[in-house]
């Protein structure tokens, strides 16, 4: 029988891949499921994912399969995949997942249509017992995670016995990871925050200074903890690493794909001709549309998120959508 991995990753995107890594670094028995063929034969020759995560040297613990079935010999399936792929991907794995494998889920966004969280897409597709998933999410760009900088999490599920496993399992010197019971704020969170992240590349683009910025992220986390609270989540979810962390690093870090994507916006580029420039997914693309749709049939009050969609989606001028933002009827400042 072959031996059993403590985790597979299904997902060698950057953030799958840092993960993999990681975790193998941590004295754990790892493979990383890699679909696309050619991907696979250099990773596995060169130790390199030079598509996602180019110049990170891979450990030479870690294992790489391209075999969808060797999901099956694991305890734990860790799932990266970008939520426009990760209902697709799913049932391609639903034969090979059993009851009681522990299912984590690295994915950041919103499904159109259905509104589903990721750990809500999972429990549809597997049918999967809620208590055996979990979210992991945080200010967490996968490059300095790969490179073993100093950097902090959070792993949320319903269950805290589950979380405490997971928690020791991930934790190492530089990767700190906080529990929560709130899976519904750090999914949501990590979601919604890449919407701000194209506002803030937007704000960048037009050259409008730090003030701007400022402002555009603040009231941003108070549209993204409104929605939250009323489907579910803890207000408190937003205030941490899930929450105003993960959204301040989106908004300003070079590296954030969201804040690229929106920076490119602001030169009157088409979408999809940014898309297909770049090699990873810009999740917040999807995640406008869905918010958009679901909060106007909900009537929720979400300005920032209307303006990136119709931008994006309508192609409206990124000056006469900041004018309108800033012209809004006074309010008192709220969460």
């Amino acid at each position: 029988m072959k031996k059993m991995y403590d985790i597979v990753v299904v997902g060698a995107g950057s953030w799958g891949t840092a993960l993999a890594n990681m975790l193998s670094k941590n004295g754990l028995n790892v493979a990383l499921y890699i679909r696309n063929k050619e991907l696979y034969e250099y990773i596995k020759l060169h130790k390199e994912n030079k598509q996602y995560l180019p110049d990170i040297q891979l450990s030479d613990f870690l294992h790489f399969t391209n075999r969808i079935e060797d999901v099956s010999y694991c305890r734990n399936i860790l799932i990266s995949v970008p939520v426009k792929f990760l209902r697709s991907e799913l049932e391609k794995l639903k034969i090979h997942i059993k009851p009681n494998h522990k299912l984590i889920c690295a994915s950041k966004g919103l499904e159109n249509d259905t509104f589903f969280r990721p750990s809500e897409i999972i429990e549809d597709v597997f049918g999967t017992d809620k208590a055996n998933i979990a979210a992991v999410s945080g200010p967490n760009f996968a490059k300095e995670v790969a490179k073993s900088l100093p950097t902090a999490t959070v792993l949320a599920s319903y269950n805290s016995k589950l979380v405490s496993d997971l928690q020791k399992m991930f934790s190492s010197s530089f990767f700190r990871v906080y529990s929560s019971n709130d899976i519904i704020g750090v999914e949501i969170a990590g979601a919604l925050k890449n919407i701000m992240a194209i506002a803030a590349g937007l704000s960048d683009g037009l050259g409008f200074g730090n003030n701007a910025k400022a402002s555009l992220i603040t009231r941003g986390l108070a549209e993204i903890t409104r929605l939250g609270v009323m489907l579910g989540a803890k207000k408190e979810t937003f205030m941490g690493l899930a929450g105003v962390g993960d959204l301040v690093l989106t908004c300003t870090g070079d590296l954030s794909r969201n804040r690229k994507f929106g920076f490119e916006l602001s030169k009157n580029k088409k979408t999809e001709d940014i898309l297909n420039s770049m090699v990873m997914v810009a999740e917040g693309v999807n995640t406008t549309k869905s918010v958009y749709e679901w909060s106007v049939k909900n009537r929720i009050d979400m300005p920032i998120s209307h303006q990136v969609y119709k931008i994006i989606y309508e192609g409206k001028n990124p000056k006469e959508a900041a004018m309108e933002l800033m012209e809004r009827p006074f309010k008192q400042e709220d969460y």
